[in-house]
């Protein structure tokens, strides 16, 4: 295992979806006595391995994870929940006297914990949020972003249409305060990164980029996405949950109710995949203040020798 050294420092190690984050956290963490803290929306589920990419055992290569596996599919997670447990994991990885690496392309949950977002005090009004979930039952997920559009278009752009979760509690945070969430967000944006934060963007062309997204949908079908995706709702893990609505299993279980073609599933999910990774592309480049790094020429090394030079994080 790597040395003991540079304990003061937190990696933050980030980028578009398939640009090679895991490989590059796990790598550096051999070189610096680190663990891994995942900074996922979906892995942090179990049994919900192949759809969200989850490293393998093999592919961890002895390097702790944390983050990955702790809730089962039905449970609620957010920001602050991620923000909270990731402070727990940090606080335990430093005094073991090792290295803290944040890795993953949740954007939204990266900057909750790398700019100590304050969240909305308290709990949101169950009754509000009831409200807007009975909307989105009855109406429709389009029809409840529509809402938002209205009210907040900011926070509507940033937030995709199925994501019923982030879009109730935008309305939910309008109602209640009278304000915008995008406006909270952007006030908590502007919040400084702590000395200790060194945060790498990893990129690469886009056309090698959405190749490699083609590759990787292709090849979580091969390894059994469509089981993996039947399994979860013989446990009673339906659509309907925020989890199962992650880019990859609404399209694999409308193949499996045969509302499309197995070759339909796949091109719709590696179309919003690609959109997608565009999206955070922009999200890193206007919330995101750290070195951007391509892939192609990366040497793990560089990223050491970067994190110690002060200058750069000034």
């Amino acid at each position: 295992m790597g040395q003991k050294i540079q304990t003061d420092i937190i990696y933050f190690i980030t980028g578009p979806t398939a640009c090679g984050k895991t490989r590059t956290a796990i790598e550096l963490a051999m070189l610096v006595n680190g663990e891994v803290i995942s900074a996922d929306s979906a892995q942090i589920y179990k049994y919900m391995n192949i759809g969200t990419a989850k490293p393998t055992i093999e592919e961890m290569r002895g390097i702790r994870h944390h983050l990955i596996d702790v809730l089962a599919p039905d449970a609620e997670y957010s920001a602050a929940m991620f923000q909270k447990m990731a402070r727990g994991a940090i606080s335990d990885i430093k005094n073991r006297g090792k290295t803290p690496i944040v890795a993953g392309g949740s954007g939204f949950y990266l900057n909750a914990l790398l700019y100590n977002v304050d969240f909305a005090s308290g709990e949101p009004n169950k009754t509000v949020r009831d409200k807007y979930m009975q909307i989105a039952a009855e109406y429709g997920s389009i029809y409840l972003y529509d809402l938002l559009r209205e009210k907040d278009p900011e926070s509507a752009a940033a937030i995709h249409a199925n994501n019923i979760k982030r879009v109730v509690r935008a309305l939910t945070f309008f109602d209640e305060t009278g304000g915008k969430l995008s406006s909270h967000n952007r006030e908590e944006s502007n919040r400084r990164a702590p000395e200790d934060a060194r945060l790498f963007i990893l990129n690469l062309s886009r056309p090698l980029l959405y190749e490699r997204i083609n590759q990787r949908v292709d090849i979580m079908f091969d390894r059994g996405l469509a089981a993996e995706a039947r399994r979860l709702t013989d446990m009673g893990y339906g659509k309907h949950l925020t989890s199962m609505q992650a880019l990859g299993y609404k399209e694999t279980l409308d193949y499996l109710e045969n509302r499309c073609t197995l070759d339909e599933a796949k091109d719709r999910i590696k179309r919003a995949t690609r959109h997608f990774a565009k999206r955070q592309i922009t999200w890193f480049r206007h919330k995101c203040a750290g070195v951007w790094i391509n892939i192609d020429d990366l040497r793990i090394t560089d990223l050491i020798d970067m994190a110690k030079t002060s200058n750069i994080w000034k």
